[in-house]
C-alpha cells in the first residue's frame, strides 16, 4: 500500500513538473529573471559606489565670493583642492538637483573681520533633499574646521603658546568590522531580491497546479483515479517546490558571474561570495521554497480561477515582501524572534553570510523547523480541501 501510495505520487510530480516547464514563456520568463537579478543588481550597487567614489577623488570647492578672502583662498589651495566659481543661481539649482556640490559663501567683509580678530561667518549651503550636495557637506565643513585649527594654532604660535594645550587628548579610530562587513552595507539588499524571485518563480505553478486544474475542469478527473488525495497533494507541491527550489539554485549561482560585472575596485575586493555563501544560501533558502509552494497552493485551493487565485495570493506576496523591512527599521540588533519569522529569518541569516559570520546549528534549525511547521500545516489543508472535493 505504501509503495502504491509513493508510486501515484511519483507520477503526480512528474506530470506536474513537466506541465510547469511546457509553459515556455513564463518559465522563461522567470529563469531569465533569476539569472540576471544577481548581475542586475551588483552592476546598480557598483555603479552606485564608484560613482561615489570618483565623487570622493573629486577636489572641488564650488565657492561664491571666495575672491574676498584670500587667506582662506590660500588655505583651500594649499589642501589640493580646486576652486569653481558657484553660478549665479546655485540655490535654484541646488533645489532642482543639477548642482551635485554644496556651495561655500564668503562674506565681503572676510578678511576685515578676521584681521579685528572677529568671527567671519560663511555659509554651506546645500539642500537636503539633494542626496549629492548633501554628501559633499561634511568634507566642506571639514575643510572648514582645518583653516580655523591652522589659524588658531598660528595664533598661539606669535604669542610663544604651544599649540599642543589645544588638543589635551589624540582619539583613534579603530574599525571593528571585517571587510564583508563594510560590503555588506551595500550588499544586505540582495537577500530581498533572491527571496522575491523564489516566490515568484513558484507563483504561476502553484497557481495553476490548483486553481488553474479547477477553472480547466481537469482537477474533477484527477480526483477519481485511484491515486489518494494526499497523493495528489504531495506530487503537485513536489512539483511545485521543485521549480522553486530550482529558482533559488539560478538566484544564487548567478552571483558567481555577476563579480566580474562590479564596477567598483573596492566593493570587488570586498564582497566575497564563493561556494561556502552559495551553500549557505541555499540551506536557508530551500525550506522556504518548499513553504511558501504549501502556502500559495493552500490559498488557490479556495479559489475557483486562476485569476481568482492570483488576487487572493497578493495577501503573501505582500507580506513576504514586506517582513525584511522589519529588520530594516530596526536599530537595536537581531532579536532571536527574528529567526522564527519566515522570510525575515531568510533574510537576517542570508545578510549574516554576506557579513562573513558563521551560522550555528540553532540559527538554521529554527527558520526550518517554522517552514516545516507551515507545509505540513498547508499540506494538510490542501488534501482536506481534495477529500472534500472527491467527496462531491
Amino acid at each position: 500500500m505504501k509503495a502504491r501510495w509513493i508510486e501515484h505520487a511519483w507520477t503526480v510530480f512528474a506530470k506536474e513538473l513537466i506541465d510547469a516547464l511546457r509553459d515556455r514563456r513564463t518559465l522563461v520568463t522567470v529563469l531569465l529573471s533569476s539569472v540576471l537579478m544577481g548581475p542586475f543588481v551588483l552592476v546598480l550597487m557598483s555603479g552606485l559606489v564608484a560613482s561615489l567614489e570618483s565623487r570622493a577623488e573629486r577636489r572641488v570647492v564650488v565657492a561664491a565670493g571666495l575672491e574676498a578672502a584670500p587667506t582662506l583662498r590660500n588655505f583651500v589651495e594649499r589642501q589640493g583642492f580646486a576652486i569653481e566659481a558657484a553660478p549665479a543661481d546655485y540655490e535654484q539649482q541646488l533645489r532642482e538637483r543639477r548642482l551635485g556640490e554644496p556651495v561655500l559663501v564668503v562674506p565681503g567683509d572676510f578678511e576685515s573681520r578676521l584681521a579685528r580678530g572677529d568671527v567671519p561667518v560663511v555659509d554651506i549651503v546645500s539642500d537636503s533633499a539633494n542626496r549629492q550636495a548633501e554628501a559633499g557637506s561634511g568634507r566642506l565643513a571639514r575643510l572648514v574646521e582645518g583653516f580655523n585649527r591652522e589659524r588658531g594654532m598660528l595664533s598661539l604660535a606669535l604669542r610663544g603658546v604651544s599649540p599642543q594645550l589645544l588638543q589635551a587628548v589624540e582619539a583613534q579610530e579603530r574599525d571593528l568590522a571585517s571587510a564583508q562587513s563594510r560590503a555588506a552595507q551595500f550588499t544586505g539588499i540582495l537577500p530581498f531580491f533572491v527571496i522575491m524571485a523564489v516566490l515568484y518563480g513558484a507563483l504561476n505553478a502553484a497557481l495553476d497546479t490548483t486553481a488553474g486544474e479547477r477553472e480547466r475542469g481537469s482537477l474533477e478527473p484527477l480526483l477519481a483515479t485511484p491515486a489518494s488525495p494526499l497523493a495528489l497533494v504531495v506530487g503537485k507541491w513536489g512539483a511545485v517546490a521543485a521549480l522553486a527550489m530550482g529558482i533559488a539554485l539560478l538566484s544564487v549561482l548567478s552571483f558567481f558571474p555577476a563579480q566580474a560585472l562590479i564596477r567598483s575596485e573596492t566593493l570587488r575586493a570586498l564582497f566575497q561570495f564563493g561556494w561556502r555563501e552559495a551553500a549557505s544560501f541555499l540551506a536557508v533558502l530551500v525550506p522556504l521554497a518548499a513553504s511558501l509552494s504549501a502556502v500559495m497552493m493552500a490559498v488557490a485551493i479556495r479559489c475557483k480561477s486562476f485569476k481568482e487565485a492570483q488576487a487572493n495570493n497578493t495577501v503573501v506576496i505582500l507580506a513576504v515582501s514586506l517582513l525584511p523591512m522589519v529588520a530594516l527599521f530596526n536599530q537595536s540588533g537581531e532579536p532571536r524572534w527574528f529567526l522564527a519569522v519566515p522570510a525575515l529569518a531568510q533574510h537576517t541569516l542570508m545578510n549574516r553570510v554576506l557579513r562573513g559570520e558563521s551560522l550555528g546549528s540553532v540559527e538554521v534549525l529554527l527558520p526550518l523547523a517554522v517552514a516545516a511547521l507551515i507545509a505540513v500545516a498547508s499540506l494538510a489543508y490542501l488534501t482536506h480541501r481534495l477529500r472534500a472535493a472527491a467527496v462531491r
